[in-house]
């Protein structure tokens, strides 16, 4: 596993999943095309080496794969990330151990709590540069302008370290930032997030809000920074779990903050409360650019450390497919123990790349009594904090394989009578970036049960499902080459909509 952006990198050349371009390339604009190309084709990674006004490389489409998110946790395949997903499911809502074996697999998971708790170096890698004041000139960093409406260029794949006041624990998330001048950056992040809390009660207290961004991390950090916690357990310590050991982190060297020791780049600062700016537009992960917002938290940095020859990792927001969405998806399988453990019936769920990531679920449910699907679906939308914003919920019988869109189609069209099984929940809390809504931040869920219908939801009997004889497929098995077909492969062979594996 890799415990660096350039351990990563390394791997990624060894295997034939980084291209280098060594020819002169534009931040503006050009680099977003030229990878946005590359990941709608599911192409490698890329390392610009000559960029434009800029005095180090730039690493992109980094996790613009299922397979290297995988990588990134030193997995190969997405189904082994459930591994992860059950030992957080465990310390995520622990119970007492009703059995001997439950005894053992929750002692495994302390164990590696204690094995993921973070260390510090004292001469760390990040600290081999150090640029203070005045000096700090963000112009210097190959920001991205990613769309012709952008207002400014940004950094998108930042973490984010913030401290709550009183607790002192930290916070760490990714958020978008606006380059507003040579050292000062708008940010954008939700009112219900970490840093957003932090810096209402900053402003109580009297204080300004400490700020570090650590650039260019090991890509396992980025997913842990992503993954959904408790509000008082460190993402420094879920990554440790993550990676089987503890994060090493440095102090920095104008806030109190901690930060990988390992990062490429940190940039560090102060919000002071009711210090806003202009942010936007700027291109955003629904498919438009984000509206101009006047009141934007403003950060002042006044410090910059870096390793010697810096990489700068980066990414962009946008209809997918992109990084996030390809990160979306590893984390789907990460989610799916913790909802388990939140609401047992849920058997699995899906959150599909084309509904935005988490904007439509499709969720399977072995169904054993009427109204079922709705229970299910009201407990999904407050299982965890990321679900807050779904607006479509589908809810399907377990034989259905939530992630082939025909036989969720399929499970909508024959089994869903609109004003039976559709419910509306109006005027809930949501994404002031989406248009959809007629209030900004105010919007509608919807729940659909997809699943079939038992009494007293439906009087009429329902038909037996159509499936081929197992016996006549068992034998077209056997006589697939004598048909003269075995270069097509039985995988070359679509299942039927109705859920009959025929391999």
């Amino acid at each position: 596993m890799a415990k660096d952006l350039r351990a990563f990198l390394t791997k990624l050349e060894e295997r034939g999943q980084l291209r280098r371009i060594t020819a002169p390339v534009d931040p503006h604009l050009e680099i977003a095309e030229i990878a946005n190309r590359l990941l709608l084709s599911g192409g490698p990674a890329l390392l610009f080496e000559n960029v434009k006004g800029a005095t180090m490389p730039l690493a992109i489409n980094t996790l613009g794969t299922l397979e290297r998110v995988c990588w990134s946790f030193g997995m190969e395949k997405p189904e082994e990330l459930e591994a992860i997903g059950q030992k957080l499911a465990l310390l995520y809502q622990p119970r007492p151990p009703k059995t001997f074996a439950q005894a053992i697999d929750l002692g495994k998971a302390l164990f590696d709590v204690v094995k993921a708790k973070p260390d510090r170096d004292l001469f760390p890698a990040c600290h081999q540069v150090v640029i203070k004041n005045e000096a700090v000139d963000l112009t210097q960093l190959p920001l991205l302008q990613v769309y012709p409406g952008d207002a400014n260029k940004v950094i998108t794949l930042g973490l984010m370290v913030t401290k709550d006041p009183e607790t002192k624990i930290p916070n760490v998330g990714i958020y978008r930032l606006q380059l507003q001048s040579k050292n000062t950056m708008t940010v954008q992040w939700l009112s219900v997030r970490g840093p957003s809390r932090h810096l209402r009660k900053a402003a109580e207290r009297g204080e300004k809000l400490e700020v570090a961004i650590a650039l260019g991390v090991d890509p396992l950090l980025i997913l842990a920074a992503a993954t959904p916690l408790p509000i008082d357990l460190s993402e420094w310590l879920f990554g440790g779990l993550y990676s089987g050991q503890g994060i090493h982190l440095a102090q920095c060297k104008t806030v109190n903050l901690q930060v990988p020791a390992l990062s490429e780049i940190v940039l560090e600062g102060t919000i002071t409360p009711g210090e806003t700016a202009a942010d936007g537009p700027a291109g955003d992960h629904i498919g438009y650019y984000g509206p101009q917002r006047d009141d934007a938290p403003l950060i002042r940095f006044h410090g910059m450390t870096h390793r010697k020859d810096p990489v700068y990792m980066t990414t962009f927001s946008g209809r997918p497919p992109k990084e996030d969405a390809m990160m979306a998806l590893a984390l789907n399988r990460i989610y799916t123990p913790i909802l388990r453990m939140q609401v047992p019936e849920i058997k699995d769920f899906f959150l599909p790349m084309e509904g935005l990531s988490y904007k439509a679920a499709v969720i399977a449910i072995d169904k054993a009594y009427p109204g079922q699907a709705r229970r299910a679906a009201l407990a999904f939308w407050t299982a965890l904090p990321q679900f807050t914003y779904t607006k479509f919920v589908i809810v399907v019988d377990q034989a259905i394989n939530i992630r082939d869109p025909r036989q969720v189609m399929w499970a909508v069209t024959s089994k869903v009578d609109p004003a039976r099984d559709v419910f509306i929940l109006p005027e809930n809390p949501f994404d002031r970036l989406d248009f959809a809504t007629e209030k900004p931040g105010l919007g509608s869920r919807m729940g659909i049960d997809a699943t079939t219908k038992v009494y007293p939801e439906t009087d009429r009997p329902w038909s037996e499902e159509l499936h081929p004889d197992p016996d006549t497929a068992a034998q077209v098995d056997r006589r697939w080459a004598e048909y003269g077909l075995a270069d097509l492969g039985l995988e070359d062979v679509n299942p039927n909509l109705f859920g009959y594996d025929i391999h």
